[in-house]
């Protein structure tokens, strides 16, 4: 990192001791810029103008008896009111959290119990769940409406900033905070019982920012796309407390399926997502050049690719690139792959990631071959999302890169479980001294569950969740995760897949079939049913060939253990929050292995 002598101007709010001097530094510094908008244009608020809501808000809620240490709920879509409640809780020294969506009322009732919040702010579609929670006995006394009609004893927004005193002295919340106070709780997603409560400090978010900027040198003025959770670490993080470290500007997608259409609008500077996002974008691109009319073009971009992807795998080699396919590529570059990144809008991203899943490599080789700095990177809510990045002059295809700065990372000897240490790590689980002695070591050393392995550059490998790696029937350990990633990639026709085999003599998988690609697959092979009508196409003739020419595809990048020797489509959707995913996409296993057992047992009936 560079001296604080020479640090560029917009890297002096990471300088400050907590996350809310940061925020006023760069409302100080950029007050005419945008901070937050809307897709469709309808809202777009300046850095001045997010500092004097803040204010107003912060006022009110302190009105509300809200103050430094009590916890404020944040129950919204992506949406600028979110950062405004969120900063203005902050700024109090509060700490704000938010719950997923998809959360039911008995789901928000356990988080509601764990932090106690005064107050909630939702919007009018969340309302009646809240209002349900409210209800039963818990410390939740004022909702808040962002937009809409408040409930009886509730407020909207609007109103909570006119029940501020007009002298309320925010320079003096600011000054009470610490940076070893909590700032926010990220609640684990809860594949396995009850989310817990990642406490999360000042100092932890700024040593995280520290760190990221000794790997990618983050523009002045650059730009952000916020479409996963705001409940999610990685979001939190990106489009939240980045943009007030540096003044970024934050377009909010209420809907992310509009991501397709926002990326290209936006042209973020730093973009993440996690596996399926890139597997969808390359699956999309790749049926648009399928489809082309122009043979002889046709011809020509697939050779143009061929010969990107012999780039890559000489890079990744670390072999010299012949003359002759350095320029074949530079000349592809300016006159397809450029155009490319444009239309899908990854054209000005200085770092481009992907995590929370294993990536399969044949998707980040294409991305490279477009030209993408597309990297893998690990990180866990407990480590503020930071742990170990590819840097983007110098991706590993298969890793996550090295332990990032400022942070130590090494193997258990008895398992190869992945430890990290350093400013990340979280101080503890809210409510829970024995799950957070059951997590850390006497010496501040983080068990992460994960099992990894280092390569001879130092460069971590993620190998599967300590708990869930498959053995099989003769001994032999195999990644779920992994498996799953190759069918997921395999085509577009696969849009969830689990993996079965632990204790069975050979594995088979559980699959759903992609909603978004469905629809197209069918128009093309001429399949007049509706696209909703699972039901039948999961016993189409077609369909079944289809998604067998996936698995096949799958099968062939695998060891011959690992492969998959029979599947069963379902007639449905799984939904992030649902019985099968957590609302951050991870597979719930063992409720899938229960409702499932049925169609699981029936694959290894003969």
């Amino acid at each position: 990192m560079a001296t604080q002598a020479h640090q560029p101007e917009h890297y002096k709010g990471i300088e400050q001791a907590t996350v809310p001097a940061a925020f006023q530094m760069t409302a100080a510094r950029v007050p005419d810029r945008p901070a937050l908008k809307t897709l469709d244009g309808s809202v777009e608020i300046t850095w001045g103008e997010y500092a004097e809501r803040i204010k107003k808000t912060a006022a009110g809620l302190a009105a509300l008896g809200v103050k430094k240490g009590d916890t404020l709920a944040l129950l919204l879509v992506n949406r600028p009111e979110f950062h405004i409640a969120d900063a203005a809780a902050m700024l109090l020294g509060a700490i704000p959290f938010s719950i997923y969506n998809t959360y039911t009322s008995d789901q928000i009732a356990f988080l509601i119990g764990d932090a106690a919040p005064k107050g909630a702010v939702t919007e009018p579609q969340f309302l009646d769940r809240l209002l349900d929670v409210k209800a039963r006995d818990n410390a939740l006394e004022h909702i808040v409406v962002v937009e809409g009609d408040a409930p009886d004893g509730g407020l909207t927004l609007e109103e909570l900033g006119e029940k501020g005193e007009a002298d309320f002295d925010l320079e003096a919340s600011v000054d009470a905070i610490d940076g070893d106070d909590v700032l926010t709780l990220i609640y684990t997603s809860g594949t396995t019982g009850n989310p817990k409560g990642v406490q999360i400090t000042h100092n932890n978010i700024l040593s995280a920012v520290r760190s990221y900027i000794q790997i990618v040198d983050f523009p002045d003025g650059g730009a952000i796309v916020s479409y996963l959770p705001m409940a999610h670490i990685a979001e939190r993080v990106v489009s939240h407390y980045l943009p007030i470290a540096f003044g970024f500007t934050v377009t909010c997608l209420d809907n992310p399926r509009d991501l397709a259409a926002a990326l290209p609008q936006v042209h973020p500077t730093w973009f993440f997502a996690v596996p399926r996002i890139y597997e969808k974008l390359k699956s999309g691109l790749e049926a648009m050049l399928d489809n082309m009319d122009d043979q002889e073009a046709k011809k020509r971009i697939q050779a143009a690719f061929d010969v990107a992807l012999k780039r890559v795998d000489l890079i990744q080699a670390g072999e010299e690139v012949p003359d002759d396919i350095e320029q074949a590529w530079k000349k592809a570059d300016d006159e397809l792959f450029s155009n490319l990144r444009a239309a899908i809008g990854l054209d000005k991203v200085e770092a481009c990631n992907v995590g929370a899943a294993p990536t399969p490599p044949d998707v980040i080789r294409f991305f490279h071959a477009l030209g993408v700095p597309l990297a893998e990177l690990w990180g866990m809510s407990e480590t503020t999302g930071a742990g170990a990045v590819n840097p983007p002059d110098k991706i590993k295809i298969g890793t996550v890169g090295p332990p990032a700065p400022g942070i130590e990372i090494k193997l258990a000897d008895a398992d190869n479980e992945i430890l990290i240490r350093g400013p990340v790590v979280m101080p503890g689980y809210r409510n829970n001294d024995e799950k957070t002695r059951e997590t850390m070591t006497d010496d501040g050393w983080l068990m992460t569950g994960d099992i990894g392995e280092f390569d001879q550059d130092g460069y971590l490998k993620i190998v599967d969740r300590k708990k869930e790696l498959i053995i099989n029937a003769a001994g032999k350990n195999m990644s779920p995760a992994n498996i799953e990633s190759h069918l997921k990639s395999a085509g577009p026709l696969i849009g969830q897949a689990i993996a079965v085999g632990d204790g069975r003599p050979y594995n088979v998988a559980i699959l759903t079939l992609d909603p978004d690609n469905l629809p197209g697959f069918l128009k093309e092979a001429g399949i007049d049913e509706d696209p909703s009508e699972l039901e039948s196409l999961v016993e189409n003739e077609q369909v079944v060939e289809a998604v067998q020419r996936e698995v096949d595809k799958a099968n062939e990048q695998m060891a011959r253990v690992e492969q998959i020797k029979k599947f069963r489509i379902l007639p449905t959707e799984w939904e992030p929050g649902g019985d099968e995913l957590t609302p951050t996409m991870k597979l719930k296993r063992k409720p899938i292995a229960e409702k499932y057992e049925d169609e699981i047992d029936a694959l290894y009936a003969d």
